[in-house]
C-alpha cells in the first residue's frame, strides 16, 4: 500500500473535467459580456483591447471582437505618435500569431492581420511571406494564407517569376500540392503569354488562359513526372486538364435570323450574355429600329439566344430586299433578307470550325499525339485509373473527336466501371460528346434535321447550336426532362422522343413552328405538365400514348382547353 500513487476514480476525473469547463465558460462569458457592454458604451481604450485579446487568444473565430479590436486601433490612431503605433501594431502582429497557432485557418485572423499589415507605418513585407512560408509547411492547402501571400505578393512587388520559381519549390516538395499547381495555372499567362497583342496594363490574366507552346512543353514533362509519380494523385491531373485547354471562346454574334412569317429576329451568341443590358442594338436598312429583346426562355437570365418581334410591317412584303444590322459592344453582323425569300441567316463560320475541339487547345497535333502515347503507356501500368482514362478521352477529341467516336466510348465504358461513383457524371460528360459529334456531323452535311436516338442520352447540351434545325428525333435515349434551353430550338418543327423518362416538358416554350410532338412512352403523370405547350401557336398534333396522363377519364376535353390548336391527338 505504501508508497504507491492513489488514483482517482473515473467519475471523480469526470467531475473535476466538468468543474473545470464550468469555471472556464463563466470567465469567457463574463469576459464576452464585458466586450459587449464596452462597445455598446463608446469605450475604446487599451483596456478593452487586452479585454479582446483575452477572448481572441482561445476563439480567433469571433468575428464581432475583431471589428470592436479595429475600432480600439482606429481611436488610438488619433492619439498616438507614428512610432508608437508602430510599436502597437507590431505587437498585435505578434498577437495575430498566437491566434493563428490556436486555428491555422481562421477567416478572422488573416483578415486582421492582412488590414493590420497595410495600416502598420513602417511594414516588414519579407516578414510576413517569410510567415506564409512557414505556414504553408505546415499546411500547403491552407487558402488563407496563400490569400494572405498574394496580397504581400501585391504590395511588395515581387516578379511573377519568382512565384512561379516558389510554386515550382512547393511542388517538387509535393506532387499533391493542388494549391500551388492553381496559383502556377494563374502566373504562366502573365510570364509567357501566346504570340499576339499585349494585355492591356494592370490587365490580370484569367485562369484559363493560353500559354505559349514553347513553355507549355516545359510544363507537360513536369506534370508528367508528377502523376506518373503518383497516378493516383487529382492535383497533377487537373493542372495537365488545364494545359491541355484553351482560353474562353471571345463573345461575338455566332448567328442572325431572320423570318418574314411573324417578322421576328433571333441573334445567338458564342456564349450565354444578357443582352437587356441595352448593349444589343438592330439596324434594318440602315435605320436603327426599337424592340422588346428577351431571352429564349424566362428562366435564362444570361442566354445564348435572344428574340424579338419587329413592328409590323418591317419586312413583311415579300418582294423587297432587306439589311439587317445586329451591334453588340464592339463587334456587329450583317445578314440580307433577299427577295422572294421567307428567312435567312448568316452564321459566323470560323466559329463554326472551332465549336468542339473539347476542352483542348489547338497545340500542334505531334505534340497531343505525343501526349496521347504518355498517357497510353501510363493506363497499361495502371489499368484502373480513372484520371489517365479520362485525359485520354479529352486527348482524342482534340485530336479528331470523330475519328476517335468508338475508342472514347469505349473508354468512357471503362470508366463508368472502375468509377461506379461517378456513373451519372460520365453519363453525362459522354451525351454532351455524342451530341457534339452529330453537330459536327450535321454540319459537315449542311443539314437541318438532328438524329440521335437510341444512344442513352442522358442529358441535352449545345442546344445553342441547333437553332436552325426543323426535325429532331431524340428517341430511346435516358432523357428525365426537356430543359429550359430546348426552346432555343426557334426553327424547331417536328420533335419525337418516345421511350424516355421525360416528366418534364418545361423547355418547350414560345416555339413558333413547332407543329408536332411525340411524347410516347414516357412519364408524363399530369395535364398541367404540358402547360408550356400551350405557348407554341402551331402545335396541331401531340402522342401521348404510354404515359400516366393518357389513363385520364377527362384527358380529351381538358387538352381540348389547353391546346386549342391539336388537331390530332392520340393517347
Amino acid at each position: 500500500m505504501h508508497g504507491r500513487v492513489k488514483l482517482k476514480s473515473t467519475a471523480q476525473q469526470e467531475e473535476e473535467k466538468r468543474k473545470e469547463r464550468e469555471k472556464k465558460l463563466s470567465s469567457y462569458i463574463t469576459a464576452r459580456d464585458a466586450c459587449f457592454n464596452n462597445r455598446k458604451e463608446g469605450v475604446l481604450s487599451e483596456e478593452s483591447l487586452q479585454l479582446t485579446a483575452q477572448l481572441l487568444g482561445s476563439n480567433p473565430d469571433f468575428a464581432t471582437l475583431w471589428n470592436y479590436r479595429r475600432e480600439i486601433l482606429l481611436h488610438l490612431e488619433t492619439i498616438k505618435s507614428e512610432d508608437e503605433l508602430q510599436v502597437l501594431y507590431e505587437a498585435e502582429l505578434s498577437f495575430l500569431e498566437g491566434c493563428l497557432r490556436v486555428n491555422p485557418k481562421s477567416y478572422g485572423s488573416w483578415h486582421h492581420r492582412g488590414w493590420v499589415a497595410r495600416r502598420l507605418p513602417r511594414p516588414d513585407w519579407a516578414r510576413e511571406l517569410s510567415l506564409c512560408e512557414r505556414c504553408l509547411q505546415l499546411d500547403d492547402r491552407n487558402f488563407h494564407c496563400w490569400d494572405y501571400r498574394r496580397l504581400c505578393v501585391g504590395v511588395c512587388g515581387v516578379s511573377v517569376q519568382d512565384e512561379l520559381s516558389f510554386t515550382a519549390r512547393l511542388i517538387g516538395s509535393n506532387f499533391s500540392n493542388y494549391s500551388s499547381w492553381h496559383y502556377r495555372s494563374t502566373l504562366l499567362p502573365a510570364l509567357h503569354p501566346p504570340p499576339g497583342p499585349p494585355a492591356p496594363p494592370g490587365h490580370l490574366s484569367p485562369p484559363r488562359a493560353r500559354v505559349c507552346e514553347e513553355q507549355l512543353l516545359k510544363e507537360y514533362e513536369l506534370v508528367q513526372n508528377a502523376f506518373f509519380t503518383d497516378p493516383n494523385d487529382q492535383s497533377a491531373w487537373f493542372y495537365y486538364r488545364w494545359l491541355l485547354g484553351r482560353a474562353e471562346r471571345e463573345e461575338v454574334i455566332s448567328c442572325v435570323f431572320i423570318s418574314r412569317e411573324g417578322e421576328h429576329l433571333v441573334v445567338a451568341f458564342s456564349r450565354p450574355v444578357n443582352a437587356l443590358s441595352g448593349e444589343l442594338v438592330l439596324f434594318v436598312d440602315g435605320q436603327p429600329v426599337q424592340v422588346d429583346w428577351r431571352s429564349a426562355h424566362p428562366r435564362l437570365q444570361y442566354c445564348p439566344l435572344w428574340l424579338c418581334q419587329l413592328p409590323p410591317g418591317t419586312v413583311s412584303e415579300q418582294s423587297v430586299e432587306h439589311s439587317v444590322t445586329v451591334h453588340w459592344e464592339d463587334g456587329r453582323r450583317e445578314c440580307a433578307l433577299y427577295a422572294g425569300r421567307t428567312e435567312s441567316w448568316c452564321r459566323d463560320t470560323a466559329t463554326d470550325q472551332e465549336l468542339f475541339r473539347s476542352d483542348l487547345s489547338v497545340e500542334k497535333t505531334s505534340v497531343l499525339q505525343s501526349e496521347l502515347q504518355s498517357c497510353t503507356q501510363l493506363l497499361e501500368l495502371e489499368p484502373d485509373n480513372k484520371w489517365c482514362v479520362l485525359t485520354i478521352i479529352l486527348l482524342m477529341r482534340a485530336l479528331d473527336p470523330l475519328g476517335y467516336e468508338r475508342e472514347t466510348l469505349e473508354h468512357f465504358n471503362t470508366l463508368k466501371s472502375v468509377d461506379s461513383m461517378r456513373v451519372a457524371y460520365y453519363s453525362d460528360l459522354c451525351s454532351k460528346f455524342l451530341i457534339e459529334n452529330t453537330i459536327l456531323k450535321m454540319e459537315y452535311a449542311e443539314a437541318r434535321v438532328f438524329i440521335l436516338s437510341g444512344k442513352n442520352l442522358t442529358t441535352l447540351s449545345h442546344l445553342d447550336q441547333l437553332l436552325l434545325v426543323t426535325h429532331i428525333n431524340l428517341s430511346s435515349n435516358q432523357l428525365r426532362t426537356l430543359p429550359p434551353h430546348v426552346a432555343m430550338l426557334q426553327c424547331l418543327e417536328v420533335l419525337e422522343v418516345e421511350d424516355n423518362q421525360i416528366d418534364n416538358v418545361d423547355g418547350l416554350y414560345h416555339l413558333p413552328r413547332l407543329e408536332e410532338v411525340c411524347l410516347r412512352n414516357n412519364r408524363i403523370g399530369k395535364v398541367s405538365d404540358l402547360r408550356p405547350l400551350a405557348t407554341c401557336p402551331k402545335l396541331f398534333k401531340l402522342d401521348l400514348r404510354g404515359n400516366a396522363v393518357a389513363e385520364l377519364a377527362e384527358l380529351q376535353s381538358e387538352l381540348a382547353e389547353l391546346l386549342p390548336t391539336v388537331r390530332e391527338l392520340l393517347f
